[in-house]
């Protein structure tokens, strides 16, 4: 079974950018479709960007199209998620989630979780 660690969290300030990091090991990658998630403080975990094995399809949740992008580097097992004009109320934990399915746009999607990222996006 493959294994996730996500990098790149951090504080920035509203409107700005961060990209973060998914690499996997122990698992074959491509295998794997892949999605991010993220768990504001008191709120339930909520979808934000999947993407297919070979990164042919994308689906994002409403509040982040046409601000995030997510992609993938199967050379590299390593999935990202692109954030712009970020938001105050964005500020979460990031979880990086592998799954079998086409798409991972739910929890019952995950096969496996990432340990999570923090971004802090302040005002």
């Amino acid at each position: 079974q493959v294994q996730l660690v996500e990098s790149g969290g951090g504080l920035v300030q509203a409107g700005g950018s961060v990209r973060l990091s998914c690499a996997a090991s122990g698992g074959t990658f491509s295998t794997y479709a892949m999605g991010w998630f993220r768990q504001a403080p008191g709120k339930e975990r909520e979808f934000v960007a999947a993407i297919s094995r070979l990164g042919s399809r994308r689906n994002y949740a409403d509040s982040v199209k046409g601000r995030f992008t997510i992609s993938r580097d199967n050379a590299k097992n390593t999935a990202y998620l692109q954030m712009n004009s970020l938001k105050p109320e964005e500020t979460a934990v990031y979880y990086c989630a592998a799954g079998p399915a086409t798409l991972v746009v739910t929890s019952q999607d995950v096969e496996v979780w990432g340990q999570g990222t923090l971004v802090t996006v302040s005002l």
